[in-house]
C-alpha cells in the first residue's frame, strides 16, 4: 500500500503519510491505532491536488475497509499478509517478539 501510495504525488504530505504507515510496521501501535491516526492525517494535512488526495484516500479506505474492519475474521496468515508484515514475523526470533505481532493485529493466539 504505502508504495503504491508514495507514487501517486512527490508532496511532502503524501510522502510523509506513506512513510507514517510504513513506520508503523516496526512501533508498538495496533491495527485499529493505525486507522485512527491515519484518519486523523488525512483530516488534518491538506494535500494540494484535489486528484491526488482523491488517489490517496481510495488506496486508505480499500484497506481500511478489507484490512482493518475485516480484522476479526481473519486467521493469522491473513493479517500477517495484507498488512505486510510476514516477513518481519518470520524474522522474529523468539515468542516474546512474535507475540508482539499477535497484539499488533489483535489476534489470540
Amino acid at each position: 500500500m504505502t508504495k503504491n501510495i508514495r507514487k501517486i504525488s512527490s508532496e511532502k504530505n503524501v510522502q510523509e503519510l506513506a512513510e507514517f504507515i510504513q513506520k508503523w510496521k516496526t512501533n508498538e501501535q495496533n491495527a485499529l491505532e493505525l486507522k485512527e491516526n491515519v484518519e486523523r492525517y488525512l483530516g488534518n494535512a491538506w494535500i494540494d491536488k484535489k486528484a491526488d488526495f482523491e488517489k490517496v484516500y481510495g488506496i486508505w479506505s480499500e484497506f481500511r475497509d478489507s484490512a482493518i474492519n475485516g480484522i476479526g475474521g481473519m486467521t493469522m496468515n491473513e493479517r500477517l499478509y495484507l498488512f505486510g508484515l510476514f516477513d518481519l514475523y518470520e524474522k522474529a526470533t523468539n515468542n516474546a517478539k512474535k507475540e508482539k505481532f499477535y497484539t499488533k493485529l489483535m489476534a489470540e493466539k
